[in-house]
């Protein structure tokens, strides 16, 4: 079991509601002060921080759209001021309307989804490198990006643009993990499955994940905190020797 962590930050993009909500509590639970990044709910953003302070954790709301760089600089000052960057969890993402094939999408819908699922990401971990490589001055630490299942399935008839961006966060992980080994940083990917939250909703369809879990191996769907249990073990020093890899959460799916 992991010794609680006390003073050091993680940044969790899309935090304040699913599994990044899931994510920020459990972080909060071992120690982490949290810094619950927002695009738009600052309500559910504030109930997380609120949350996290009851249990006598530590905690702050920062809005922030990962599409704008701006919005991700400043989403980092913010974290300097809280303590010392140890983990960055890049959980923020969308997905478009589901079942819009590639010959009916837009440009604009194309671009949103990979300004926001990898280029988000990208400039994220961008900002984290700068704080926690070794290269830098810095004391190390743990990125942690959230694909998708769809990576290797890759949605047909659903949303194949969300599946192609998050192919390309497995591949930046790999990558990534391995320009930064060197400096104290681990990187690791998780792929969650069907999973209870409302991104189902948010494509147009919110009970495909019940419609589809006959087709998952466990014959259920998971939940944010099956997914989020999955992060902070990654993000902890039990996970020490892991890096440069992509752990799928998925009921075998």
């Amino acid at each position: 079991m992991e010794a609680r962590v006390t003073d050091k930050v993680v940044v969790i993009t899309g935090g304040s509601r699913g599994i990044g909500r899931a994510t920020a509590l459990a972080a909060a639970a071992r120690g982490y002060r949290v810094v619950v990044g927002y695009a738009s709910n600052k309500t559910a953003a504030d109930e997380v921080v609120a949350e996290i302070e009851a249990g006598n954790g530590k905690a702050i709301a920062v809005k922030c759209d990962v599409a704008e760089e701006s919005d991700i600089i400043d989403l980092f000052k913010e974290a300097d001021k809280f303590g010392t960057l140890a983990a960055l969890v890049n959980n923020g993402g969308i997905v478009g309307k589901s079942g819009v094939r590639v010959d009916e999408m837009s440009a604009e819908r194309i671009q949103r989804v990979m300004a926001v699922n990898v280029t988000g990401s990208i400039l994220c971990a961008r900002e984290a490198v700068k704080r926690m490589s070794t290269k830098h001055g810095g004391k190390g630490g743990v990125i942690v990006n959230l694909s998708s299942v769809a990576a290797k399935l890759g949605a047909p008839n659903t949303y194949v643009d969300y599946a192609a961006s998050k192919g390309a966060i497995d591949s930046f992980t790999i990558g990534l993990g391995y320009e930064v080994a060197a400096e104290g940083i681990r990187v690791a990917g998780i792929r969650p499955g069907l999973i209870d939250t409302d991104i189902h909703a948010s494509g147009g369809e919110p009970d495909r994940h019940h419609r589809l879990a006959h087709m998952v191996p466990m014959k259920r769907v998971g939940t944010a905190d099956e997914i989020a249990n999955a992060i902070v073990w990654l993000m902890s020093d039990d996970a020490s020797y892991v890096t440069s890899a992509i752990l799928d959460v998925s009921g075998g799916r």
